[in-house]
């Protein structure tokens, strides 16, 4: 991958892949982003007539826009619909993203989301004491971004919030375009990569939380940060459009339009009375959205797949 040297990808072929699945014998095949493996995992499945489910989680194709690769989306959609065509079953994490799936033809969808911590992610874990280390002790409004900091999230954009009177720009997380974000927002304050509570505080610690990227299957940080009661701001494209309600949960702006994200968090940033009633909207709008009601839906799609395949033993097993 551009910038991680460490990531190591997979290209193990279908003889080996067939030589796990006979060792395993599983009932379901799942194929979580399976742009590179997903060929050759695919036919091996096939092959031993075990059915599968393939999740759409990457838009691949966005992403190599991002790089200079915007040539290659034919080549990428071809890919895409030679392993989901195959599939038993693809699962689309949000409804912009089952749109440009069938706009793709790519067939047998199906709308699974993604589930969120309520506990991790929490107003509950808003820290004072951390927010007066980031402003030095100023009453700042702290806007935050989560996540990869990387060419595909358009982070470049933050750089248009570090005049903003009053606020403190904090970016949690790390990538290879941090340096240059650095440069950006010299007063900006960068944690570098969190987990457990540490990203649990600092979430929660946020008064507004901006994403920047346009090609968001879903948006994870975003789906947490409405647990932890923060206001978002975040393009309006992909997985945001289902998960932030202008004027009530955050803001949406039009893809890359740099003045608009920064009127929006001019905004909040300027009406703490309208950051609390989104915050309070923010947190009631993922209550219901727990990892287990989305693991039980998943596991009822592969219930549905297996009876397709063998529907006499789907009914023995429910008598």
């Amino acid at each position: 991958m551009p910038g991680y040297s460490d990531v190591a990808i997979s290209l193990v072929g279908h003889r080996r892949l067939s030589a796990i699945l006979r060792e395993i014998a599983p009932d379901v095949v799942h194929l979580a982003s399976p742009f590179v493996v997903g060929v050759p995992a695919v036919r091996a499945a096939r092959g031993l007539d075990i059915p599968v489910v393939a999740a759409f989680q990457t838009d691949v194709a966005g992403f190599a826009s991002r790089y200079g690769l915007g040539v290659a989306d034919a080549l990428v959609w071809r890919r895409l619909r030679r392993i989901h065509g195959a599939s038993d079953l693809t699962l689309a994490p949000s409804s912009p993203t089952i749109h440009a799936l069938k706009a793709h033809d790519v067939p047998r969808i199906e709308f699974w989301p993604r589930g969120v911590d309520a506990e991790c992610f929490s107003p509950v874990h808003r820290d004072e004491v951390l927010r007066a280390a980031w402003t030095e002790g100023r009453d700042d409004v702290v806007v935050g971004y989560v996540g990869r900091v990387a060419a595909e999230k358009e982070v470049e954009q933050l750089a248009v919030l570090a005049d903003l009177p009053g606020v403190t720009v904090v970016v949690v997380g790390d990538g290879p375009a941090r340096s240059n974000l650095e440069r950006l927002i010299p007063a900006g304050v960068f944690t570098g990569f969190l987990h457990g509570d540490e990203l649990s505080r600092a979430v929660a610690s946020l008064d507004v939380m901006v994403h920047t990227g346009r090609f968001e299957t879903f948006c994870q940080s975003v789906h947490e940060a409405l647990a932890s009661g923060v206001p978002v701001v975040a393009p309006a494209s992909g997985g945001p459009l289902d998960l932030v309600t202008p004027s009530r949960t955050g803001w949406l702006y039009p893809p890359g339009d740099e003045q608009a994200l920064k009127e929006h968090v001019r905004d909040l940033a300027g009406d703490q009375f309208k950051r609390h009633a989104m915050g309070v909207a923010a947190r009631q709008s993922v209550e219901g959205r727990s990892w287990c009601a989305v693991m039980t839906q998943l596991e009822q799609y592969y219930a549905q797949v297996v009876a397709a395949r063998s529907p006499a033993s789907a009914v023995r097993g429910s008598a």
